[in-house]
């Protein structure tokens, strides 16, 4: 398969396929989408991470006021209802953190935060302090889809996304999207589908570079 045929048929970004319009710039789906990239982020199935994200939404519960509004209990009735229960208690206690602290800081604005940060490294340490539980693989997630929109965006990708460029021969990430005329967010997030659906089962596709 060629490159640009495996981008088109694996390469749909998570944003994408939760119905979040990050092209739109506005700050309630980039707020959706950091939600949803935190719920992702857990070592928990993909299906249940998107089932909880759709739980949120349909509860109304996708804004930084609105998620401190909810309240621990509430949090955890809508964790448990998407069937995020093995991480409901610690989840909660993160997003009720991590989106008061959004809210403090930057009146639950991520557009704001983004206005703010100088540079990309900067920008990846904002959104870090927004909380403990805001590692490297939550801020690789949200900042994946992000590249659309925000220039400063330039994260490292997550060790999956390393994992299928080494196995398939790509040395710079940018360079192959370039000289292969794709999209960089679509290209990772394809090699993200590969590695997890593919490398991680020890089976192969191959894919012509």
């Amino acid at each position: 398969m060629r490159l640009k045929d495996f981008v088109a048929t694996y390469g749909r970004p998570y944003s994408r396929m939760l119905g979040i319009d990050l092209k739109s710039r506005r700050n309630k789906e980039v707020v959706k989408w950091f939600l949803a990239a935190i719920l992702y982020s857990k070592p928990i199935r993909e299906s249940s991470a998107t089932r909880t994200f759709r739980c949120f939404d349909r509860n109304g519960v996708t804004t930084a006021s609105r998620v401190v509004g909810a309240g621990w209990d509430r949090l955890v009735s809508i964790l448990d209802e998407g069937g995020y229960t093995r991480y409901d208690f610690s989840t909660a206690d993160k997003l009720l953190e991590v989106f008061g602290n959004l809210q403090a800081r930057y009146g639950g604005n991520l557009n704001r935060l983004y206005e703010t940060s100088r540079d990309g490294q900067e920008l990846e340490e904002n959104l870090r302090r927004l909380g403990k539980g805001i590692g490297d693989i939550t801020v690789s997630i949200f900042l994946r889809d992000m590249r659309w929109i925000w220039r400063k965006a330039d994260q490292r990708p997550t060790p999956l996304v390393i994992t299928a460029m080494k196995s398939l021969g790509i040395k710079d990430l940018k360079e192959c999207a370039r000289s292969n005329r794709v999209d960089l967010v679509r290209l990772e997030t394809a090699l993200f589908w590969y590695s997890k659906n593919f490398l991680k089962k020890r089976t192969t596709m191959p894919i012509v570079i």
